[in-house]
């Protein structure tokens, strides 16, 4: 409901003192599925039928029931407490749980950080219960049912109720009916017993809620090994403004990455609203940098190519900026009358190509701007394949011809290979004399080959590849084809011959 009213408002036309609901469809009835504080205050319950809750409250208003949205909902919730700490885990339907270990500095302790997310959450609408605990388990099940904060948190652990163990309803039935509870009531019974009747599961909730065993929080966001970030006590709205502390966010980056001989390759700035939206700028470079000023054109770039402008609302009181890949970063060799080394295609290959790429991958996204790289195939259609032209070339060189002698492979391969027709070869096994290709006769005035290609056999499940002869042939119009054969002669049916690529 929260999520709705914050999200939607517009659909509130009656104000919030009409009972309202979400309706999901059960079997072939249409039933509750959650509801807000005044329809529960008026005696509806969810999992009621929709005609039941109609009939106790006319002016009941109802919405579908979208589970996908509240947790999409959930996550941009958990991507607004990054301000707090980076390891921040959403447990559905309506949980967070944050490591706030080492994180309490700028908020002056524990209480400070809990009053500012829920002055936070407050602002959209957002209702908090929390609470501290040693381990995530501890923290989830104070939380959710604990009635107040306790100095004592062993004490209050050992207070909650079974159903804080987080069984299935079955098994926390059964508990209740065998007279435990209480938490601390199934941890004063020995955990072998526990296990034997009511199913090991039970026993390893009850050790995580002693604090013997815990998870680890998996972070939704990946933490950036190195980071740098300014908070404001005044936020910031100018788009200029954000990109200069960007500079400097990127110029400390910098700094640490020359420290441990690295340069960044994917690099990620998330600015933190005052109202607790968060916007992520990502952006990739082809090779690894700690240049600011390169990054503050690609940060330009990233902004000015977003589909909706940046929306600095109240403004932003928090700007972060992450190294999210870094990768060795050699030095640079200068010639010894200065400038720098290498001929004018070197300079060219590694300055204005490279960041003609880094410019259009980041305006046009990285999947749009591709690069062949080859493939270890011996199948000439798949020795090579195309991927995103910011990702690091591929260290397998591509094959060269012998000085002086003609390319081994066409620069244009037809996918798939045309068939080509009426083949006469002096010999069967040898290189077609005539064929027609197009409509069209072609007579053969040179021919080179073959060059036989065997399948892969480790792809097909009869373990059955034909084998291919490639020929490269003039024809008496000057055209250069490379032409195959599938199936050498006295292998299989009549051989079928293709046309797979065109030379220069």
């Amino acid at each position: 409901m929260e999520r709705l009213r914050a999200t939607r408002p517009h659909l509130f036309v009656h104000g919030d003192e009409v009972p309202t609901a979400f309706t999901e469809t059960v079997g072939n009835a249409v039933r509750l599925a959650a509801l807000d504080r005044i329809a529960v205050q008026a005696g509806l319950r969810p999992g009621l039928t929709l005609a039941d809750a109609r009939a106790r409250v006319p002016e009941l208003e109802v919405f579908p029931h979208d589970p996908h949205a509240d947790l999409d909902w959930l996550d941009r919730l958990a991507d607004s407490c990054h301000r707090y700490t980076p390891t921040v885990a959403s447990l559905p339907p309506d949980a967070l749980v944050m490591d706030i270990a080492g994180a309490t500095h700028a908020f002056e302790g524990e209480r400070f950080l809990a009053a500012d997310v829920e002055r936070r959450f407050a602002r959209r609408g957002v209702l908090v219960r929390h609470a501290f605990g040693a381990t995530p388990e501890i923290a989830h099940a104070l939380a959710r049912y604990a009635g107040a904060p306790a100095p004592d948190e062993k004490g209050a652990v050992r207070r909650l109720p079974v159903a804080a163990l987080g069984l299935d309803p079955d098994d926390t039935d059964a508990l209740a009916a065998a007279g435990l509870k209480t938490v601390g009531e199934v941890m004063a019974r020995p955990l072998a017993g526990i296990a034997a009747r009511f199913g090991a599961e039970a026993a390893t909730a009850v050790r995580r809620l002693a604090g013997e065993v815990h998870a680890p929080v998996v972070p939704r966001v990946p933490v950036a090994p190195i980071v740098a970030e300014r908070r404001f006590a005044e936020p910031v709205s100018r788009t200029e403004h954000v990109l200069e502390v960007l500079t400097d966010l990127a110029a400390e980056a910098a700094a640490t990455l020359e420290a441990r001989g690295l340069g960044g390759r994917r690099w990620e700035a998330r600015l933190f609203r005052a109202d607790g939206a968060v916007h992520r700028l990502p952006i990739e470079t082809g090779r690894p940098t700690r240049d600011p000023a390169l990054l503050l054109r690609l940060f330009r770039e990233r902004i000015d190519a977003l589909a909706d402008p940046l929306d600095p609302g109240f403004g932003y009181d928090l700007i972060r900026l992450g190294v999210a890949l870094a990768e060795p970063l050699g030095g640079h060799q200068l010639k010894l009358e200065g400038g720098e080394g290498g001929g004018a295609a070197a300079r060219l290959e590694e300055g204005d190509v490279g960041a003609l790429v880094d410019r259009l991958s980041t305006r046009l996204g990285p999947a749009r701007v591709r690069r062949f790289v080859a493939r270890d195939s011996h199948m000439p259609e798949q020795a090579e394949l195309t991927l995103p032209a910011a990702r690091p070339a591929s260290l397998r060189a591509w094959p060269t011809p012998e000085p002086g002698e003609p390319p081994l492979r066409p620069i244009y391969l037809f996918d798939p290979p045309e068939p080509v027709d009426q083949v006469i070869a002096e010999v069967p096994d040898g290189p077609p004399a005539r064929f027609r290709w197009r409509r069209r006769i072609h007579d053969v005035a040179r021919a080179e080959g073959p060059e036989r290609i065997a399948g892969e056999w480790w792809r097909r499940l009869d373990g059955e590849a034909p084998t291919r002869d490639y020929y490269r042939i003039e024809d008496q119009r000057g055209r250069r084809l490379w032409l195959f054969r599938v199936g050498a002669y006295g292998e299989g049916d009549q051989p079928r011959w293709y046309v797979h690529g065109l030379f220069a």
